[in-house]
């Protein structure tokens, strides 16, 4: 950190809370945020808004305009140097006259990783790298694990009683939390790049795993819907292959599946693990499909296999202050566990009040 002063903490604070106004609608892009300073003062700011739109330094600089000659501008991502859907941004900066770049974190994505900061140094731009590199890392959690280990984030979300029930015997769900805590878990809807559930689930509630609160502005992008369904039995009526978006439909049987695809759906076919699914190679296709942050709304038997093959990286338990009793369905079905040593443990990360519920955020422990 001695590289860098009070104000370039603050000015790099600014860059990564403009990026995280990217969190619904950047997607499969990563959220990034730009600030240029000149002579200590702010005189251009920039995230990016949407995929395929201008980048973070780009609406800075247009921000700017004659003022980004000489600036600094701090920018939360490395900047790109490569044609994409839009110019590079290392090239708009050269050509804007900006003096030096600090950057928080060095983009893992092979067409820039360093390459950004190569094309700013042969222009005799200076850039440090590295401020904040470890809070943009949780921003961009989602990003990083696709593009460094080709798989999504994934992140099971979870509505339980006070003794970590989810359902009465009877089946019945809702609404185990209260208005608060599903308004809330529509906005980790919002963040995903898609949500997936079982066959089950779908059979018992008829979900639809859309964004439905309009206090959140995705800018009309709605998560891809993504159900795991080894025998085909998805009926065609199922309400979600009714509405806009994608639909996809994980199999591992032959059976015909036109019906399903004339309905909208897309039907993808994976190995199986065992009597099951290779969820590993589920979660391997989504991320070609450029999917970085997965949410998973499922029963205990989806949840439990997750946990126990050791596939989801974040828990989020919205607990109700109430106590459903024993005879009713528990948040995880796992193999016998039989020693203690056999548990998984958890850091938790985060616990705070919605509405009357709480909700629990933890992350597996290495």
């Amino acid at each position: 950190m001695s590289d860098f002063s009070a104000s370039d903490c603050a000015f790099m604070a600014r860059a990564i809370q403009l990026a995280r106004h990217g969190r619904f609608t950047a997607h499969p892009n990563p959220m990034v945020g730009c600030v240029l300073v000149n002579d200590g003062e702010i005189v251009g700011e920039g995230w990016h808004q949407k995929a395929g739109g201008a980048h973070a330094e780009i609406h800075a600089l247009r921000a700017a305009g004659m003022r980004a000659r000489g600036a600094t501008a701090y920018v939360s991502l490395e900047p790109c140097a490569h044609h994409g859907k839009t110019p590079p941004c290392a090239d708009a900066l050269i050509e804007a006259g900006i003096s030096e770049v600090v950057v928080a974190l060095e983009d893992p994505f092979p067409k820039v990783r360093g390459n950004g900061r190569a094309a700013l140094e042969a222009a005799g731009i200076g850039v440090r790298v590295g401020l904040m590199q470890t809070t943009v890392e949780d921003l961009l959690v989602g990003y990083l694990r696709r593009v460094v280990r080709g798989r999504p984030f994934v992140r099971l979300k979870l509505a339980a009683s006070l003794d970590g029930r989810t359902a009465m015997a009877s089946g019945q769900s809702q609404w185990i939390t209260g208005p608060e805590a599903r308004s809330d878990a529509q906005r980790l809807r919002a963040a995903a790049g898609a949500v997936m559930t079982g066959i089950g689930t779908v059979l018992a509630d008829d979900p639809s795993l859309t964004v439905r609160d309009a206090t959140v502005d995705t800018q009309g992008r709605q998560p891809v819907r993504v159900v795991l369904d080894s025998r085909l039995r998805m009926p065609r009526s199922a309400r979600m292959l009714a509405l806009p978006g994608r639909t996809l439909i994980y199999c591992s049987d032959d059976t015909v599946r036109d019906e399903l695809i004339a309905a909208g759906a897309e039907v993808i076919k994976i190995a199986r693990k065992g009597d099951v699914i290779d969820v590993a190679q589920v979660l391997e296709s989504l991320a070609k499909q450029q999917i970085n942050e997965l949410l998973v709304e499922a029963g205990p038997g989806l949840a439990g296999g997750l946990i126990a093959e050791k596939l989801v990286d974040e828990l989020v338990i919205y607990q109700a202050p109430h106590i459903m009793g024993s005879e009713t369905t528990g948040m995880f079905l796992t193999p016998h566990w039989t020693d203690l040593g056999d548990r998984q443990r958890l850091d938790i990360t985060d616990v705070r009040r919605v509405g009357r519920d709480t909700r629990i955020t933890a992350r597996f422990s290495d």
